[in-house]
Protein backbone atom coordinates (compact mmCIF):
# COMPACT_ATOMS: atom_id res chain seq x y z
CA UNK A 1 0.00 0.00 0.00
CA UNK A 2 1.46 3.48 -0.76
CA UNK A 3 0.85 5.50 2.17
CA UNK A 4 0.58 9.10 3.10
CA UNK A 5 0.51 10.21 6.44
CA UNK A 6 -1.94 12.59 8.45
CA UNK A 7 -4.79 13.46 9.42
CA UNK A 8 -8.34 12.99 7.52
CA UNK A 9 -10.22 15.52 5.67
CA UNK A 10 -12.73 15.25 3.15
CA UNK A 11 -12.29 16.63 -0.58
CA UNK A 12 -14.76 19.04 -2.36
CA UNK A 13 -16.13 16.06 -4.22
CA UNK A 14 -16.95 13.92 -1.03
CA UNK A 15 -13.76 11.46 -0.85
CA UNK A 16 -12.12 11.50 1.89
CA UNK A 17 -8.19 12.19 1.69
CA UNK A 18 -7.59 9.03 3.79
CA UNK A 19 -9.71 7.36 1.67
CA UNK A 20 -8.64 8.26 -1.41
CA UNK A 21 -5.09 7.65 -0.08
CA UNK A 22 -5.89 3.75 1.07
CA UNK A 23 -6.40 2.74 -2.42
CA UNK A 24 -3.17 1.82 -2.65
CA UNK A 25 -3.36 -0.82 -0.43
CA UNK A 26 -5.54 -2.87 -2.90
CA UNK A 27 -4.20 -6.25 -4.70
CA UNK A 28 -2.66 -4.89 -7.96
CA UNK A 29 -2.48 -6.30 -11.68
CA UNK A 30 -2.05 -4.80 -14.88
CA UNK A 31 0.79 -3.93 -17.08
CA UNK A 32 3.37 -1.10 -17.77
CA UNK A 33 2.41 1.60 -20.07
CA UNK A 34 4.52 0.10 -22.90
CA UNK A 35 3.79 -3.16 -22.03
CA UNK A 36 -0.06 -2.29 -22.84
CA UNK A 37 0.42 -0.06 -25.80
CA UNK A 38 2.55 -3.45 -27.30
CA UNK A 39 0.44 -5.76 -26.50
CA UNK A 40 -3.46 -3.64 -27.73
CA UNK A 41 -0.77 -3.24 -31.13
CA UNK A 42 -0.18 -6.97 -31.45
CA UNK A 43 -3.77 -8.12 -30.53
CA UNK A 44 -5.23 -5.62 -33.00
CA UNK A 45 -7.12 -4.08 -30.21
CA UNK A 46 -5.90 0.13 -29.91
CA UNK A 47 -8.23 1.89 -28.10
CA UNK A 48 -10.73 -0.73 -27.89
CA UNK A 49 -13.06 -0.48 -24.57
CA UNK A 50 -14.80 -4.21 -24.63
CA UNK A 51 -14.04 -5.52 -21.36
CA UNK A 52 -15.91 -8.69 -19.38
CA UNK A 53 -18.13 -8.72 -16.34
CA UNK A 54 -17.77 -12.35 -15.04
CA UNK A 55 -21.11 -12.82 -12.09
CA UNK A 56 -20.05 -16.34 -10.38
CA UNK A 57 -22.79 -17.87 -8.30
CA UNK A 58 -21.05 -19.44 -6.17
CA UNK A 59 -22.21 -23.25 -4.62
CA UNK A 60 -24.00 -24.24 -7.65
CA UNK A 61 -27.41 -22.65 -8.69
CA UNK A 62 -30.38 -24.54 -9.55
CA UNK A 63 -30.61 -24.55 -13.19
CA UNK A 64 -34.20 -26.53 -13.34
CA UNK A 65 -35.49 -23.62 -10.81
CA UNK A 66 -34.28 -20.60 -12.88
CA UNK A 67 -34.44 -21.22 -16.67
CA UNK A 68 -34.84 -24.66 -17.43
CA UNK A 69 -38.08 -25.28 -15.31
CA UNK A 70 -39.73 -29.08 -16.15
CA UNK A 71 -43.79 -28.24 -15.50
CA UNK A 72 -44.78 -31.77 -16.95
CA UNK A 73 -42.01 -33.57 -14.53
CA UNK A 74 -42.94 -34.84 -11.28
CA UNK A 75 -43.41 -33.11 -8.30
CA UNK A 76 -40.48 -34.56 -6.74
CA UNK A 77 -38.47 -33.50 -10.11
CA UNK A 78 -40.06 -30.09 -10.90
CA UNK A 79 -40.07 -27.95 -7.92
CA UNK A 80 -42.41 -25.65 -6.69
CA UNK A 81 -41.96 -22.41 -8.95
CA UNK A 82 -44.04 -22.25 -12.39
CA UNK A 83 -42.22 -21.25 -15.45
CA UNK A 84 -43.66 -17.26 -17.17
CA UNK A 85 -43.37 -16.60 -20.29
CA UNK A 86 -40.50 -13.66 -21.56
CA UNK A 87 -40.70 -11.17 -24.34
CA UNK A 88 -38.84 -13.63 -25.99
CA UNK A 89 -41.61 -15.97 -27.64
CA UNK A 90 -41.02 -20.12 -26.72
CA UNK A 91 -38.92 -18.53 -23.70
CA UNK A 92 -39.94 -19.53 -20.40
CA UNK A 93 -38.60 -18.69 -17.21
CA UNK A 94 -38.91 -19.07 -13.37
CA UNK A 95 -41.62 -17.04 -11.86
CA UNK A 96 -39.22 -15.43 -9.49
CA UNK A 97 -37.36 -13.61 -12.34
CA UNK A 98 -40.25 -11.30 -13.79
CA UNK A 99 -37.30 -8.65 -14.79
CA UNK A 100 -35.36 -10.75 -16.94
CA UNK A 101 -38.83 -12.49 -18.57
CA UNK A 102 -39.66 -8.42 -19.14
CA UNK A 103 -35.87 -8.54 -21.07
CA UNK A 104 -35.20 -11.75 -22.27
CA UNK A 105 -34.80 -10.40 -25.92
CA UNK A 106 -31.30 -8.76 -24.18
CA UNK A 107 -30.37 -11.82 -22.60
CA UNK A 108 -29.03 -15.47 -24.24
CA UNK A 109 -29.31 -18.62 -21.88
CA UNK A 110 -27.64 -21.70 -22.22
CA UNK A 111 -29.44 -24.46 -20.81
CA UNK A 112 -26.77 -27.27 -21.48
CA UNK A 113 -23.50 -26.00 -20.11
CA UNK A 114 -21.23 -29.01 -19.79
CA UNK A 115 -17.65 -29.93 -18.50
CA UNK A 116 -17.66 -29.67 -14.90
CA UNK A 117 -15.72 -31.22 -12.39
CA UNK A 118 -18.55 -31.10 -10.03
CA UNK A 119 -15.56 -29.00 -6.76
CA UNK A 120 -16.79 -26.37 -4.77
CA UNK A 121 -15.02 -23.94 -5.67
CA UNK A 122 -14.66 -20.97 -8.36
CA UNK A 123 -11.53 -21.98 -10.30
CA UNK A 124 -13.20 -23.48 -13.74
CA UNK A 125 -15.85 -20.84 -13.58
CA UNK A 126 -12.73 -18.25 -13.21
CA UNK A 127 -10.10 -20.04 -15.71
CA UNK A 128 -12.47 -22.28 -17.85
CA UNK A 129 -10.06 -24.85 -17.05
CA UNK A 130 -9.93 -28.25 -14.21
CA UNK A 131 -7.95 -28.14 -11.61
CA UNK A 132 -6.34 -31.37 -12.43
CA UNK A 133 -2.90 -31.34 -14.51
CA UNK A 134 -2.22 -28.03 -14.34
CA UNK A 135 1.09 -26.55 -15.47
CA UNK A 136 3.82 -25.44 -12.95
CA UNK A 137 2.75 -22.34 -11.41
CA UNK A 138 -1.27 -23.13 -12.30
CA UNK A 139 -3.67 -21.72 -14.96
CA UNK A 140 -4.01 -17.73 -14.98
CA UNK A 141 -7.84 -16.86 -14.61
CA UNK A 142 -9.36 -14.78 -17.48
CA UNK A 143 -8.70 -11.59 -15.89
CA UNK A 144 -5.25 -12.47 -15.78
CA UNK A 145 -4.75 -13.73 -19.07
CA UNK A 146 -7.01 -10.64 -20.30
CA UNK A 147 -4.09 -8.65 -17.88
CA UNK A 148 -1.57 -10.05 -19.74
CA UNK A 149 -2.78 -9.81 -23.33
CA UNK A 150 -4.65 -6.42 -23.44
CA UNK A 151 -4.27 -4.54 -20.24
CA UNK A 152 -6.41 -2.03 -19.10
CA UNK A 153 -8.61 0.44 -21.75
CA UNK A 154 -7.14 3.27 -19.35
CA UNK A 155 -3.33 3.63 -18.16
CA UNK A 156 -3.98 4.55 -15.04
CA UNK A 157 -6.69 1.94 -14.11
CA UNK A 158 -6.19 -1.94 -13.38
CA UNK A 159 -6.77 -4.66 -16.16
CA UNK A 160 -8.52 -6.90 -13.26
CA UNK A 161 -10.51 -6.47 -10.87
CA UNK A 162 -12.40 -8.48 -8.09
CA UNK A 163 -15.30 -7.59 -6.36
CA UNK A 164 -15.86 -11.21 -4.59
CA UNK A 165 -16.44 -10.76 -0.50
CA UNK A 166 -14.19 -12.60 2.30
CA UNK A 167 -15.73 -16.21 2.75
CA UNK A 168 -14.40 -18.64 5.11
CA UNK A 169 -14.47 -21.34 2.40
CA UNK A 170 -12.44 -18.32 -0.05
CA UNK A 171 -12.12 -21.08 -3.09
CA UNK A 172 -15.94 -21.03 -3.52
CA UNK A 173 -15.84 -17.14 -4.35
CA UNK A 174 -12.46 -16.29 -5.22
CA UNK A 175 -12.10 -14.43 -8.35
CA UNK A 176 -9.78 -16.00 -9.77
CA UNK A 177 -5.76 -16.50 -9.48
CA UNK A 178 -2.84 -15.24 -11.74
CA UNK A 179 -1.31 -18.51 -11.80
CA UNK A 180 1.68 -18.81 -14.40
CA UNK A 181 1.74 -15.21 -15.28
CA UNK A 182 2.23 -13.69 -11.73
CA UNK A 183 1.44 -10.98 -8.89
CA UNK A 184 1.44 -8.40 -11.82
CA UNK A 185 -1.64 -9.83 -13.51
CA UNK A 186 -3.35 -10.97 -9.99
CA UNK A 187 -7.11 -9.15 -9.30
CA UNK A 188 -6.96 -5.49 -7.87
CA UNK A 189 -9.28 -6.55 -4.93
CA UNK A 190 -10.89 -3.73 -2.91
CA UNK A 191 -11.52 -5.98 0.06
CA UNK A 192 -7.80 -6.98 0.06
CA UNK A 193 -5.85 -6.61 3.56
CA UNK A 194 -2.67 -7.32 4.83
CA UNK A 195 -0.58 -5.56 2.17
CA UNK A 196 2.73 -3.66 3.06
CA UNK A 197 3.24 0.06 3.32
CA UNK A 198 5.31 1.97 1.48
CA UNK A 199 5.42 5.22 3.23
CA UNK A 200 6.15 8.37 1.03
CA UNK A 201 8.57 10.54 4.06
CA UNK A 202 8.30 13.61 4.30
CA UNK A 203 4.59 14.41 2.62
CA UNK A 204 2.02 14.73 4.82
CA UNK A 205 -1.76 15.38 4.57
CA UNK A 206 -1.28 18.68 5.97
CA UNK A 207 1.06 19.93 3.54
CA UNK A 208 -1.15 18.72 0.57
CA UNK A 209 -4.20 20.85 0.96
CA UNK A 210 -6.47 19.57 -2.40
CA UNK A 211 -5.91 16.98 -4.90
CA UNK A 212 -3.97 18.83 -7.32
CA UNK A 213 -1.34 19.19 -4.45
CA UNK A 214 -0.93 15.63 -3.93
CA UNK A 215 -0.91 14.87 -7.60
CA UNK A 216 1.87 17.35 -7.83
CA UNK A 217 4.16 15.72 -4.87
CA UNK A 218 3.67 11.94 -6.29
CA UNK A 219 4.49 13.59 -9.98
CA UNK A 220 7.40 15.03 -8.34
CA UNK A 221 8.38 11.69 -6.31
CA UNK A 222 8.04 9.92 -9.90
CA UNK A 223 10.59 12.17 -11.41
CA UNK A 224 13.36 12.06 -9.02
CA UNK A 225 13.06 8.01 -8.56
CA UNK A 226 13.20 7.97 -12.12
CA UNK A 227 16.20 10.34 -12.30
CA UNK A 228 17.97 7.92 -9.69
CA UNK A 229 16.77 4.96 -11.13
CA UNK A 230 14.74 3.61 -9.13
CA UNK A 231 11.81 3.66 -11.03
CA UNK A 232 13.64 1.06 -13.07
CA UNK A 233 13.67 -1.46 -10.10
CA UNK A 234 9.75 -1.13 -9.41
CA UNK A 235 7.78 -4.21 -10.61
CA UNK A 236 4.67 -3.92 -12.99
CA UNK A 237 2.42 -4.14 -9.87
CA UNK A 238 4.36 -1.22 -7.97
CA UNK A 239 4.04 1.31 -11.37
CA UNK A 240 0.27 0.25 -11.34
CA UNK A 241 0.02 1.57 -8.10
CA UNK A 242 1.56 5.03 -8.76
CA UNK A 243 -0.75 5.12 -11.77
CA UNK A 244 -3.80 4.32 -9.88
CA UNK A 245 -2.86 6.94 -6.98
CA UNK A 246 -2.32 9.93 -9.48
CA UNK A 247 -5.47 9.76 -11.28
CA UNK A 248 -7.72 9.03 -8.71
CA UNK A 249 -9.94 7.19 -11.47
CA UNK A 250 -10.27 3.83 -9.38
CA UNK A 251 -11.23 5.83 -6.05
CA UNK A 252 -13.82 7.47 -8.25
CA UNK A 253 -15.34 4.44 -9.61
CA UNK A 254 -15.35 2.78 -6.36
CA UNK A 255 -17.44 5.81 -4.86
CA UNK A 256 -21.27 4.79 -5.42
CA UNK A 257 -22.79 8.35 -3.67
CA UNK A 258 -21.61 9.84 -7.41
CA UNK A 259 -24.28 7.79 -9.21
CA UNK A 260 -27.93 9.53 -9.13
CA UNK A 261 -30.19 8.10 -6.29
CA UNK A 262 -32.67 6.27 -9.12
CA UNK A 263 -29.60 4.44 -10.37
CA UNK A 264 -28.50 3.20 -7.25
CA UNK A 265 -32.19 2.18 -6.52
CA UNK A 266 -33.07 0.66 -9.81
CA UNK A 267 -30.04 -1.81 -8.86
CA UNK A 268 -30.97 -2.23 -5.23
CA UNK A 269 -29.08 -2.70 -2.54
CA UNK A 270 -29.40 -6.22 -1.65
CA UNK A 271 -28.05 -7.85 1.66
CA UNK A 272 -24.64 -6.99 3.09
CA UNK A 273 -25.44 -10.27 5.90
CA UNK A 274 -24.26 -13.69 5.02
CA UNK A 275 -26.92 -15.05 2.54
CA UNK A 276 -28.18 -18.69 3.09
CA UNK A 277 -26.24 -20.29 6.53
CA UNK A 278 -22.42 -20.91 7.16
CA UNK A 279 -19.45 -19.04 5.29
CA UNK A 280 -21.70 -17.81 2.52
CA UNK A 281 -21.43 -14.52 0.88
CA UNK A 282 -23.52 -11.18 0.78
CA UNK A 283 -25.86 -10.45 -1.98
CA UNK A 284 -24.65 -7.34 -2.47
CA UNK A 285 -26.29 -5.65 -5.51
CA UNK A 286 -23.74 -2.80 -5.06
CA UNK A 287 -21.57 -5.06 -6.81
CA UNK A 288 -23.18 -4.80 -10.11
CA UNK A 289 -23.19 -1.03 -10.03
CA UNK A 290 -19.31 -1.32 -8.91
CA UNK A 291 -18.55 -3.66 -11.48
CA UNK A 292 -20.61 -1.04 -14.50
CA UNK A 293 -18.54 1.82 -12.85
CA UNK A 294 -15.22 -0.41 -13.42
CA UNK A 295 -15.37 -1.04 -17.02
CA UNK A 296 -16.27 2.48 -17.65
CA UNK A 297 -13.15 3.47 -15.48
CA UNK A 298 -10.77 1.28 -17.40
CA UNK A 299 -11.27 -2.34 -16.13
CA UNK A 300 -10.91 -5.12 -19.07
CA UNK A 301 -12.23 -7.92 -16.53
CA UNK A 302 -14.23 -7.49 -13.39
CA UNK A 303 -15.45 -10.90 -11.64
CA UNK A 304 -17.81 -11.11 -8.64
CA UNK A 305 -19.62 -13.62 -6.33
CA UNK A 306 -23.04 -12.83 -5.72
CA UNK A 307 -24.57 -15.41 -2.49
CA UNK A 308 -24.61 -18.61 -1.97
CA UNK A 309 -26.54 -21.15 -4.01
CA UNK A 310 -25.58 -24.62 -2.29
CA UNK A 311 -29.25 -25.59 -1.24
CA UNK A 312 -29.17 -29.18 0.32
CA UNK A 313 -32.15 -28.69 2.01
CA UNK A 314 -33.51 -28.10 6.18
CA UNK A 315 -32.18 -27.17 8.76
CA UNK A 316 -30.59 -24.23 6.34
CA UNK A 317 -33.55 -23.83 4.25
CA UNK A 318 -34.97 -25.63 1.24
CA UNK A 319 -33.72 -25.29 -2.23
CA UNK A 320 -37.39 -22.81 -2.50
CA UNK A 321 -37.36 -20.94 0.22
CA UNK A 322 -33.73 -19.88 -0.68
CA UNK A 323 -34.31 -19.70 -4.22
CA UNK A 324 -37.30 -17.32 -2.83
CA UNK A 325 -35.16 -14.88 -1.35
CA UNK A 326 -32.13 -15.10 -4.10
CA UNK A 327 -34.02 -14.93 -6.91
CA UNK A 328 -36.08 -11.26 -7.01
CA UNK A 329 -32.34 -9.87 -5.62
CA UNK A 330 -30.50 -11.19 -8.40
CA UNK A 331 -33.21 -10.60 -11.57
CA UNK A 332 -32.54 -6.79 -9.84
CA UNK A 333 -29.54 -6.86 -10.22
CA UNK A 334 -28.28 -8.36 -13.42
CA UNK A 335 -31.68 -6.72 -15.16
CA UNK A 336 -30.47 -3.15 -14.22
CA UNK A 337 -26.77 -4.12 -15.38
CA UNK A 338 -27.91 -4.88 -18.43
CA UNK A 339 -30.23 -2.13 -19.25
CA UNK A 340 -27.87 0.37 -17.93
CA UNK A 341 -25.18 -1.10 -20.60
CA UNK A 342 -27.36 -0.97 -23.22
CA UNK A 343 -28.45 2.63 -21.73
CA UNK A 344 -24.40 3.90 -21.73
CA UNK A 345 -24.04 2.51 -25.53
CA UNK A 346 -21.81 -0.16 -23.86
CA UNK A 347 -23.98 -2.78 -24.90
CA UNK A 348 -21.68 -3.38 -27.88
CA UNK A 349 -18.57 -3.70 -26.00
CA UNK A 350 -18.94 -5.29 -22.34
CA UNK A 351 -19.89 -8.89 -22.20
CA UNK A 352 -22.11 -10.25 -19.09
CA UNK A 353 -21.67 -13.94 -17.92
CA UNK A 354 -23.80 -15.28 -15.33
CA UNK A 355 -23.06 -18.86 -13.66
CA UNK A 356 -22.20 -21.26 -11.49
CA UNK A 357 -20.09 -23.96 -10.95
CA UNK A 358 -22.44 -26.75 -11.79
CA UNK A 359 -25.90 -28.02 -11.87
CA UNK A 360 -28.53 -29.35 -9.15
CA UNK A 361 -29.85 -33.00 -8.52
CA UNK A 362 -32.91 -33.37 -10.76
CA UNK A 363 -34.58 -35.15 -7.79
CA UNK A 364 -35.55 -33.36 -4.89
CA UNK A 365 -33.86 -34.96 -1.37
CA UNK A 366 -36.07 -35.58 1.84
CA UNK A 367 -34.75 -32.57 2.81
CA UNK A 368 -36.37 -30.49 0.42
CA UNK A 369 -33.13 -29.88 -1.05
CA UNK A 370 -31.21 -30.42 -4.65
CA UNK A 371 -27.55 -31.48 -4.01
CA UNK A 372 -24.72 -30.77 -6.75
CA UNK A 373 -24.99 -32.81 -9.78
CA UNK A 374 -21.76 -31.94 -12.38
CA UNK A 375 -23.25 -33.20 -15.53
CA UNK A 376 -25.14 -30.43 -16.59
CA UNK A 377 -25.74 -26.62 -15.64
CA UNK A 378 -27.04 -23.06 -17.20
CA UNK A 379 -25.32 -19.75 -17.95
CA UNK A 380 -27.01 -16.40 -18.62
CA UNK A 381 -24.98 -13.65 -21.05
CA UNK A 382 -25.60 -10.67 -22.74
CA UNK A 383 -23.75 -7.39 -24.29
CA UNK A 384 -20.53 -8.24 -25.92
CA UNK A 385 -22.47 -7.51 -29.52
CA UNK A 386 -23.55 -10.83 -28.94
CA UNK A 387 -26.97 -12.55 -30.62
CA UNK A 388 -29.46 -12.42 -27.73
CA UNK A 389 -33.01 -13.25 -27.11
CA UNK A 390 -32.36 -17.03 -27.79
CA UNK A 391 -32.05 -20.07 -25.85
CA UNK A 392 -28.97 -22.31 -26.87
CA UNK A 393 -29.17 -26.44 -25.97
CA UNK A 394 -31.64 -28.49 -24.58
CA UNK A 395 -32.04 -31.11 -21.41
CA UNK A 396 -34.07 -34.33 -21.09
CA UNK A 397 -36.87 -34.29 -19.34
CA UNK A 398 -35.78 -34.41 -15.88
CA UNK A 399 -32.74 -31.60 -16.11
CA UNK A 400 -30.21 -34.15 -16.09
CA UNK A 401 -28.04 -34.54 -19.25
CA UNK A 402 -27.71 -32.13 -21.90
CA UNK A 403 -30.20 -33.28 -24.60
CA UNK A 404 -29.50 -30.95 -27.77
CA UNK A 405 -26.06 -28.79 -28.33
CA UNK A 406 -23.86 -29.45 -25.57
CA UNK A 407 -22.02 -26.68 -24.36
CA UNK A 408 -18.61 -26.78 -23.05
CA UNK A 409 -17.18 -24.24 -19.94
CA UNK A 410 -14.25 -23.61 -22.55
CA UNK A 411 -16.73 -22.82 -25.54
CA UNK A 412 -17.87 -20.35 -23.08
CA UNK A 413 -14.61 -18.61 -22.49
CA UNK A 414 -13.69 -19.19 -25.96
CA UNK A 415 -16.74 -16.40 -27.05
CA UNK A 416 -15.76 -13.88 -24.25
CA UNK A 417 -12.19 -13.81 -25.89
CA UNK A 418 -13.27 -13.56 -28.91
CA UNK A 419 -15.54 -10.75 -28.44
CA UNK A 420 -12.34 -8.74 -26.56
CA UNK A 421 -11.38 -9.32 -29.95
CA UNK A 422 -8.79 -12.11 -28.99
CA UNK A 423 -8.44 -14.59 -31.58
CA UNK A 424 -8.26 -17.73 -29.27
CA UNK A 425 -6.84 -19.94 -32.49
CA UNK A 426 -3.59 -18.12 -32.06
CA UNK A 427 -2.95 -16.39 -28.58
CA UNK A 428 -1.44 -17.75 -26.00
CA UNK A 429 0.41 -16.84 -22.30
CA UNK A 430 3.47 -18.35 -21.65
CA UNK A 431 4.11 -20.66 -18.10
CA UNK A 432 7.20 -20.22 -15.97
CA UNK A 433 9.08 -22.94 -18.12
CA UNK A 434 8.42 -21.06 -21.03
CA UNK A 435 5.97 -23.27 -22.88
CA UNK A 436 3.50 -21.46 -24.52
CA UNK A 437 -0.48 -22.09 -23.51
CA UNK A 438 -3.61 -21.39 -25.58
CA UNK A 439 -6.05 -20.24 -23.69
CA UNK A 440 -8.79 -22.83 -23.77
CA UNK A 441 -7.85 -26.86 -25.71
CA UNK A 442 -9.00 -26.59 -29.09
CA UNK A 443 -12.42 -24.67 -28.55
CA UNK A 444 -14.43 -22.60 -30.57
CA UNK A 445 -16.27 -19.73 -29.74
CA UNK A 446 -20.55 -20.43 -29.98
CA UNK A 447 -21.71 -20.07 -33.04
CA UNK A 448 -25.19 -18.83 -32.23
CA UNK A 449 -24.03 -16.28 -29.88
CA UNK A 450 -21.11 -14.87 -32.51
Amino acid sequence: MLTILGPQHRFCDGLSRRGFLKIGGLALGGLSMADIFRAETQAGIGSSKKAVINIFLSGGPPHQDMVDLKPTAPSDIRGEFNPIATNVPGIDICEHLPLLARMMDKFAVIRSVVGSEGRHAAFQCMTGWPVTNQPQGGWPSMGSAISKLLGPTAPDAPAFVGLSPAMKTSTWADPGQPGFLGFAHAPFKPTAEGKADMILNGITLDRLHDRQALRASVDRFRRDADASGQMEGLDAATRQAFGVLTSSRLAEALDLSREPKEIQDRYGYGSPEPAGYGDAGPLLNTYFLTARRLVEAGARCVSLAYGRWDWHGKPHGTTFENAREHLPMLDQGITALVEDLHQRGLDKDVSVLIWGEFGRTPKINANGGRDHWPPVSCALLAGGGMRTGQVIGSTDRDAAYALDRPIHFQEIYATLYHRLGIDVHTATVTDLNGRPHYLVDHRAPIRELI
